[in-house]
């Protein structure tokens, strides 16, 4: 592939004269974010506070599900500034990724989401904070805060339900259904499509880096922090 220098776009009506295939992945990683950051608020964060245990929890959960839906309406209006109707912004549209699959049964379930899917979005938000478009980049630089305040709900909630033995094996239950879900969410080994996000200095890291980063922050989580097993997943594809 010939080595470029990627273009510093600084606003949305600048991408207009970009290179097409910039402008086509800058398409694609805004709509993948405003379907996702939709449909998990709408299969995993709203749902969710009809299984809070107390007021404190479901009041927590609504600060999470409004976030969501938030992350959504910034990157639909990004989308739309930058030409990409509204309704292809929708689940209908671009299906969601696989980790949304998970049918939410429970409180634990749901903390352990947050605990580990969450962690998962921070790696993928950390990728864009040097992003050579710059309306994403602020974006991502806006969404962190949020996406960091999520992982420490999981974390916080999981700690506490670790506290007896009966939540000790819940958590340990749901992560060893759920676990399996999130590698496949950084990629395949060797993309061509991550290589051109890099080639355009729209992402920074491989999926193999960032795959390899989240088990450890992830293995750091359940095994030193909770004390619990992080299930062994094949090695993607």
């Amino acid at each position: 592939m010939t080595e470029i220098t990627p273009p510093q776009i600084a606003t949305a009506d600048a991408l207009k004269s970009a290179p097409e295939e910039f402008q086509d992945l800058v398409r694609k990683i805004v709509v993948s974010h405003a379907v996702n950051e939709l449909y998990g608020a709408q299969v995993f964060d709203e749902p969710a506070i009809q299984y809070a245990p107390t007021p404190y929890a479901k009041w927590l959960t609504c600060r999470v599900a409004m976030e969501e839906y938030g992350h959504h309406v910034r990157f639909k209006e990004l989308g739309e500034q930058i030409g990409i109707p509204a309704d292809d912004m929708t689940p209908e549209k671009h299906p969601p990724l696989s980790i949304f699959e998970f049918p939410l049964k429970t409180w634990e379930e749901f903390c352990v989401i947050k605990l580990l899917a969450d962690l998962a979005e921070i790696l993928q938000v950390e990728d864009l904070l040097q992003c050579t478009f710059q309306p994403l980049r602020n974006l991502a630089r806006m969404t962190m805060p949020e996406e960091r305040f999520h992982a420490q709900f999981g974390k916080d909630f999981c700690t506490e339900l670790c506290q007896t033995p009966e939540g000790r094996a819940k958590v340990q239950a749901a992560i060893d259904h759920y676990f399996p879900y999130l590698p496949p969410f950084f990629g395949r080994k060797g993309s061509k499509n991550n290589a051109l996000y890099r080639r355009w200095g729209i992402k920074q890291r491989s999926n193999e880096e960032m795959r390899a980063d989240f088990i450890a922050r992830a293995r750091a989580l359940v095994e030193d922090h909770l004390k619990l097993t992080l299930p062994t997943v094949p090695e993607a594809a």
